[in-house]
């Protein structure tokens, strides 16, 4: 009896450490690179993102922060193209949406696929806002607003920091 409990465990356990794989490709003993079609959830430790993310990337994509106004390098960026996930490649939002806000920071009006962002209350700093988060690593983007244009009336405002830009 104890002997089939063990294999099972064994066996699920193989069938675990296969499935966290699937969707990567492991190069070198630490970097991996992510196909921008799979949705598989994306985890690594702090550590792990300390190494691949610049400090200010890790600032507001994993400690929840906020690029200065003006500052950051999409607010005033016009070319035709796809903002992705700087963690994980992760495709959210296109040059299509894109609008002017006047806010300093890239504005869309919606997400190129709905499923890869998403929407969590924050009540940080005695406000009442909806985070926007990237689906399938948990980093934080942004927030949105409903004071955007037609056809949604939604302002996405992300930080320039959490995205990468794909030329189309």
């Amino acid at each position: 009896m104890r002997l089939g409990i063990l294999i099972a465990a064994i066996a699920l356990g193989t069938i675990a450490v296969a499935a966290c794989g699937s969707g990567s490709t492991t190069v070198g003993s630490t970097e991996r690179i992510w196909d921008p079609d799979d949705s598989t959830k994306v985890v690594k430790t702090d550590d792990e993102w300390r190494t691949q993310l610049s400090e200010e990337e890790y600032h507001v994509t994993r400690e929840k922060g906020t690029e200065r106004a003006f500052t950051g390098r999409y607010w005033d960026h016009h070319e035709h193209g796809n903002y992705h996930c700087v963690c994980c490649d992760n495709l959210l939002f296109t040059s299509d949406t894109k609008f002017e806000s006047g806010t300093g920071w890239p504005s869309f009006y919606q997400p190129a696929v709905a499923s890869n962002v998403g929407e969590v209350s924050d009540r940080s700093f005695g406000w009442n806002r909806t985070e926007v988060i990237c689906n399938r690593c948990d980093a934080h983007l942004g927030h949105v607003f409903d004071d955007g244009p037609n056809p949604t009336g939604l302002r996405y405002c992300i930080n320039s920091v959490s995205l990468t830009f794909k030329k189309e």
